[in-house]
């Protein structure tokens, strides 16, 4: 293994600290695909939520740091600049793997508070394709099977979660557990443009059914919901039926949001793939990251009739309900 040869010489940068010091002293573990694998020393894995925008859950873990799955939108590839990588292409083809990771989750499990929700997955996808190797995943959730009392929820658009369905039916019996598979659409080709390594919308839905019936409570999340792409009531309503056949305990949508560093990715893709959107999306995203909230709550009206329609409800709407409230606290005015 070799030393990773990622950023500049001492002389022509400052001293690096913090996450981009451990990230610079990683190791390469494997490359293929245009992706390259790192180790990634750190001193937790528990990290308490310090957004100024109210989100339903206090922690959050991330087993890996970028993501393979490519999503052309995705808001987290701002998290790589943290490790002085700074072209956003990087968050998917440079992918660093958390070291003891269930040592440090057993360490740190007492910081939370009884009511506190932990959610895993919220910049990263914890079932991306290093999953599969390095199983960093596989070993907190088995930590967890140790411990009671935890609310935890898991978002992942990939199916390998069913590989692990009995370790989470385990950790169910004693904690609150809940699975979101992110499903944008059910077009298959329109899916593969936005989404391009990750896996198909058929394969997600199907996803969801086999962990309902391994016992794992599990629904689905339309996030984001691009304006003029996926957001036409004719999809929307694809999406909740299918949801609805696939047995989701519940389904909720959010609309895009762009922070600069995801808009130079995403903007570039629709001036090849959608030109006619690109500069009435350039426009509404140049001086904030959220769209109106006169749009938010038109998408949650039509989803709520939808859901209604398609049987989704009981306990878990009301979660979704909660999850979905919490994003549209933040949407600004006006319309798309």
């Amino acid at each position: 293994m070799v030393s990773l040869p990622l950023l500049p010489e001492p002389e022509s940068r400052p001293k690096l600290v913090g996450i981009a010091r451990l990230a610079a002293a990683g190791e390469s573990l494997r490359e293929g695909h245009n992706v390259e694998y790192f180790t990634l020393g750190t001193r937790s894995l528990l990290n308490k939520v310090v957004s100024r925008r109210y989100l339903p859950f206090t922690w959050a873990i991330n087993p890996y740091r970028g993501c393979e799955f490519a999503c052309k939108y995705c808001y987290a590839r701002y998290t790589h600049e943290f490790m002085e990588l700074r072209d956003g292409i990087e968050f998917e083809q440079k992918i660093f793997v958390k070291q003891h990771a269930a040592d440090l989750l057993r360490q740190e499990l007492r910081r939370v508070k009884p009511g506190e929700e932990i959610a895993i997955g919220t910049a990263t996808d914890p079932y991306q394709p290093a999953e599969r190797r390095f199983e960093v995943t596989r070993a907190i959730l088995e930590e967890f099977t140790r411990h009671s009392g935890f609310a935890i929820g898991i978002v992942t658009k990939s199916n390998l979660i069913t590989r692990d369905a009995e370790i989470l039916r385990r950790v169910a019996e004693n904690n609150h557990l809940f699975v979101n598979v992110t499903v944008t659409t059910v077009n298959v080709e329109l899916a593969r443009k936005l989404e391009p390594r990750a896996p198909r919308p058929d394969l997600r839905l199907e996803t969801v059914r086999q962990l309902n019936l391994a016992g794992v409570d599990a629904g689905v999340i339309c996030a984001p919901v691009l304006p003029e792409i996926t957001d036409h009531p004719r999809d929307l309503e694809a999406l909740v039926k299918a949801a609805s056949e696939a047995g989701a305990k519940y389904i909720f949508a959010n609309p895009l949001f762009l922070k600069p560093c995801s808009a130079a990715v995403f903007l570039p893709f629709l001036e090849e793939h959608f030109p006619a959107l690109a500069a009435n999306y350039k426009k509404r995203y140049e001086r904030r990251a959220f769209l109106p909230k006169a749009y938010g709550q038109r998408l949650s009206q039509l989803m709520a009739v939808l859901r209604r329609k398609y049987g989704i409800g009981g306990e878990f709407a009301r979660r979704s309900q909660r999850a979905h409230a919490a994003e549209r606290e933040n949407q600004q005015l006006g319309l798309f």
